[in-house]
Order: C-alpha cells, then structure tokens, then sequence
C-alpha cells in the first residue's frame, strides 16, 4: 500500500528515531527571552537562568511545576560564563566574564523573596567559565578560565554561612566549559576544553572526595565536548549537549559514580550548548543555550523523562 505524503510524515513522527534508545524528550514552555552562555541554578522548585552571552541581565524564572516563566531583579551588570549554585532559599553567582573576555570574582546572592541582589565576599580566583556545585553546605567553584581564556585549576569552597572561602585541591586536568556537578557527597568534572577552544575538547572525568581531599581518575566522557548542560537524576550524572569548533552536539550520556560507567540515552532533540539544565520530579529541564556554535541563543526548553 502507498501511503500518502501527509499520513506519511505523521507515521514518522510517531516512531521513535532509534528503537534503543533510553527515555524520550518532549518540548516545553520556551523562555520570554532567548539566551545563551548562562548561568541554571535551582531552589523551591523554580529554575534560575542568570547572564547572557549578548548582554542582557534580567533574570529569567522557571517554575518547574507549572511550566511558566516570570522575570525578576536583572543582574547587576551584564555578564556571561558566570557560575551559579542554589542553596538555602538563595541563588548565589560567581565570576563570569565582563566587557568581553574580563574574568571577574564578584559573587552575589539572589534572594526570591525580597527580588533582590547582594554582594558577597568574591571569589579568590577570578575566573569564568567553570562549573559550581554543593556539597555538604558549601558550594565548590571548579575550573574555568581567567582573563584571556587562559585555563585556571582552582578549586575554591564557599561557605554561605560565614561568607568565606577556602582554597581546596586542584583540578588535576584545568579546563573551562566543563560539567561539574555533586552526587553521593563527591564532586564529578566531565569534559571542558583548553584555554577556551572548542577545538580542543577533552573526555576527562575526574572525581572529588571531600573526605580525603583527593582527585581521582574515572572512565572517560564517550564523547568528548565542551559547553555541555549537566544535572544529577537518580543515581547518575548527566552531561547534555555542547559543542565543537564545527557543531553542537545532542549527546546525552549519564555516568554511574559506583559502577565507574557511562551509558548513553536518547539523543536531545535540539543540539545546543551554553546551556543549563535542572532535575524536579524525575525529570531534567534543559533551559535556553545556542543551537550553533559560537553566539547564537535561543528559548528553547526540552524536558528529558528516563
């Protein structure tokens, strides 16, 4: 039987593209205004996106749960690469680039309930493009670049209780772009870049275990990209996305800290990088990001279901 084009394209549409591929994706609710470089935190079922590659400083608010966006007090100067962490009822932010490639170390609290920003004590090492992420109470800044893309490996710890930091071990492999993120009390750094070239991705994973204050090697990032979105579901970290000199990438592939494994799942339906992602109830929020390499920026939302 020949099928008609219409009847056709919609049969197509509903079979998956990959019959083994792991969990399915659907759209949700784009942003009110297009991003890219950001900066995702979360707190109280709401997602954060803080900064702009193009220079726009309102703060965009996503309530995970419903599925709407609202906007709050803009960032108090235009900034992108930024780093940012959830905890306690607040967003904080870290350094970022300014005025084009100027690494900075001012750090700031977001406080919802009174729409407003505060300065805190600044970050040691000036620096952008790393990645920040909370264990036990403290916030980790990992990596990233300083003036000039150069890479940095510092590795500096915030304590939102006195306002304090604390120098930690450094990232054994500096890289900027890369996936930081927290799980069953350890640090784990995927993929990044050298001094800011996409054409020099990396594949290394390398673990942090505040307890014995040690970095450890771990199996490598199958694909190896940089710009990625990352977010902790389950028992896995996700790195999503990201890109190279000649395109973004759609890969998602999950790392199991215990079994030291990498599997891979359903491919993001829009490739794109500069991007963040958050989990809630069972499933990651991918927010905004570049669907090209290099400046673009987009609204895109893309809601991964394992």
């Amino acid at each position: 039987m020949r099928l008609s084009a219409p009847l056709a394209l919609l049969i197509a549409l509903a079979v998956p593209s990959s019959a083994h591929e792991v969990g399915a994706w659907a759209g949700g609710h784009a942003a009110p205004a297009e991003r890219s470089e950001v900066a995702v935190a979360a707190i109280d079922g709401k997602a954060y996106v803080i900064g702009d590659y193009n220079g726009a400083t309102e703060l965009l608010i996503f309530d995970l749960a419903g599925g709407t966006w609202s906007k709050g007090a803009p960032f108090p100067y235009p900034v992108h690469h930024t780093m940012a962490a959830g905890f306690e009822g607040k967003i904080y932010v870290f350094g970022g680039y300014t005025n084009g490639w100027n690494a900075v170390g001012n750090s700031f609290a977001y406080d919802p309930k009174t729409d407003t920003w505060s300065p805190r004590a600044s970050l040691p090492t000036p620096r952008a493009a790393g990645g920040a992420t909370l264990v036990g109470g403290r916030i980790h800044v990992v990596g990233g670049s300083v003036t000039g893309r150069g890479n940095t490996p510092a590795h500096e710890v915030y304590d939102p209780a006195t306002d304090s930091w604390t120098a930690a071990p450094p990232l054994p492999t500096p890289r900027d772009h890369l996936a930081v993120q927290a799980i069953e009390g350890k640090i784990v750094a995927a993929g990044g870049r050298v001094d800011g070239d996409p054409g020099r991705n990396l594949d290394a994973t390398q673990v942090y275990d505040p307890t014995t204050g040690a970095w450890s090697e771990a199996a490598p990032l199958p694909t190896a990209r940089s710009g990625s979105a990352s977010a902790v579901l389950g028992r896995e970290v996700y790195v999503i996305g990201g890109e190279s000199r000649e395109k973004t990438f759609g890969a998602v592939e999950a790392f199991d800290l215990p079994r030291n494994l990498w599997r891979a799942l359903a491919a993001l339906p829009t490739p794109r990088h500069g991007f963040g992602a958050v989990s809630y109830n069972g499933r990651i929020y991918t927010l905004v990001g570049s669907p090209r390499p290099g400046g673009d920026k987009s609204g895109t939302v893309e809601v991964f279901k394992p």
